[in-house]
This record gives structure tokens, sequence and C-alpha cells, in this order.
């Protein structure tokens, strides 16, 4: 069975519609932060294994950015929103 991702705006649709973009939990430094603070958030992430928040870009839809909750081990997808929404919920906390 092939995996399916459930687009807020479209709909349940095939992963093949979309592309991942990387992991949505590290948050932008700010303009003037430190070079050492700058060069990890760039170049040093980790790799979990298990349940991760992740962009994706439904570049065969309605183009929109969506965050993706889901289990980079099973596949298993959790819940789906809008980047949108995801970035005012965490600019919340």
């Amino acid at each position: 069975m092939a995996s399916l991702i459930t687009c807020p705006h479209c709909g349940t649709r095939p992963k093949e519609e979309f592309s991942i973009r990387g992991a949505a939990a590290p948050k932008r430094p700010a303009p003037a932060a430190k070079d050492e603070v700058w060069h990890r958030y760039v170049y040093v992430r980790d790799n979990p294994k298990g349940r991760v928040l992740e962009y994706w870009h439904h570049v065969a839809g309605c183009r929109r950015w969506l965050v993706v909750d889901r289990d980079n081990f099973t596949h298993e997808v959790f819940g789906v929103m809008d980047a949108s929404d995801f970035e005012r919920v965490r600019g919340v906390e």
C-alpha cells in the first residue's frame, strides 16, 4: 500500500506528490547571533530515529509548505498542519 499524506488543503494524497525539505524543529537564530550559533544552526543537526517534525512541500498539489509529524523509522504519520500555522503556534511559546 502506498504511503498517504493528508494535506489540510487538498485532502489525502500519495506521498509522491510531496518533497521532504528537512527538520522543522530548529529555530532560526537572531540575525545578530554569534557565528558559533549560526554554525550549529546551519551545519550541525541531530538525526534522531523515531517521531520527528519535518517541512514538506506539496509540489504536485496546492504547493503549500506543511509540517508533518511522523515516525521516520516506521513512516507512520501522526498529523499534518500548514507551516504558517505551525510557525504561528511555535511563536507563542
